[in-house]
C-alpha cells in the first residue's frame, strides 16, 4: 500500500514537472518569436487543463500572430477563469478597439453593473461566500434566540437577517455564472465577414454584416445556423463563423 501510494506521487511530481517544462518551453518560443510554436504549446496545456494564465498567453500569441477574432476568444476565456485578471482585460480592450465592429452591449444601467458586480468574483468564490454568509447568518438566528443580554440579540438579529440577505445575492451571483458557463451562450465571429440573414438558410434576406473578432450573444440553434444578437441587431449566422467562450 505504502509503494502504491509513493509511485503515485512520484507519477503526479513527474507530470507537474513535464506539464511546467512544456510552460517554460512554450514561454521560451514566445520570448524568440516563434508564435506558432507557442501557441500549440499552450494549447495543448490548455487541453490537459484548462488556465487563466494559459489562455491569456495563448491570446497573446494568436495577437502576435495577426488572429484578433482568437486572441480577443483567448482573453475572453481567461477572464471567465479569472474575472479580475488586470493583464487580459486591458489586452482584450486593446484587442477589441482594432476590429472593425466594436460594438458595446447598450444594457439597462443597473443590469449592466449587476453583471460588472456578478463577474468580479468566480463562480466558486461567490458559492463560498454564500454559504460563509449563511452559516453567520445561523450563528446569528441562535443568539438571538438563546442570547439574555438585550444588546446581544438586537445585535445578533440585524446580523443575522443582513447575512442572510447577502448569502442570497451571492447563491444568485454563483447560480447566474454557472448558468453562463454552462449555457455559454456566448461567441466571438471567427471569420472575416459574415452576413446574418433574417432565416437559417441561404435564401434569407441579408439583414446586417458582422467582422471577425465581433462578441455576438447565441439566442438559438437550428442545424447548422445560429441566431445572435449584436447590439441591437439579431439574425442568423452558420455556426462554422463562431466560436463559443
Amino acid at each position: 500500500m505504502r509503494r502504491f501510494i509513493i509511485c503515485n506521487l512520484l507519477l503526479v511530481i513527474c507530470h507537474l514537472t513535464f506539464a511546467q517544462s512544456d510552460f517554460d518551453i512554450a514561454n521560451t518560443a514566445y520570448a524568440e518569436g516563434k508564435y506558432e510554436e507557442a501557441a500549440t504549446l499552450y494549447q495543448s496545456l490548455i487541453d490537459e487543463q484548462p488556465d487563466a494564465v494559459l489562455y491569456y498567453n495563448l491570446g497573446n500569441a494568436r495577437y502576435k500572430q495577426g488572429e484578433l477574432a482568437q486572441a480577443i476568444l483567448n482573453y475572453e476565456r481567461a477572464l471567465r477563469l479569472k474575472p479580475n485578471y488586470k493583464d487580459a482585460k486591458y489586452n482584450l480592450v486593446f484587442a477589441q478597439s482594432r476590429i472593425t465592429d466594436n460594438i458595446a452591449e447598450q444594457d439597462f444601467f443597473l443590469l449592466a453593473w449587476t453583471r460588472a458586480v456578478r463577474n468580479c468574483l468566480s463562480e466558486h468564490t461567490w458559492w463560498v461566500l454564500s454559504i460563509s454568509l449563511f452559516i453567520l447568518a445561523l450563528i446569528g438566528l441562535l443568539l438571538f434566540l438563546l442570547g439574555r443580554e438585550t444588546w446581544i440579540r438586537k445585535t445578533a438579529f440585524h446580523t443575522a437577517w443582513i447575512a442572510l440577505l447577502f448569502s442570497l445575492i451571492a447563491g444568485l451571483n454563483a447560480g447566474s455564472l454557472h448558468q453562463r458557463d454552462t449555457l455559454r451562450n456566448e461567441a466571438i465571429i471567427t471569420q472575416g465577414i459574415v452576413n446574418a440573414k433574417s432565416s437559417p438558410d441561404r435564401s434569407g434576406t441579408d439583414l446586417f454584416t458582422i467582422h471577425e473578432g465581433t462578441k455576438v450573444t447565441i439566442r438559438e440553434t437550428l442545424g447548422e445556423w445560429s441566431n445572435v444578437r449584436v447590439g441591437s441587431n439579431e439574425g442568423w449566422i452558420r455556426s462554422s463563423c463562431l466560436e463559443r467562450i
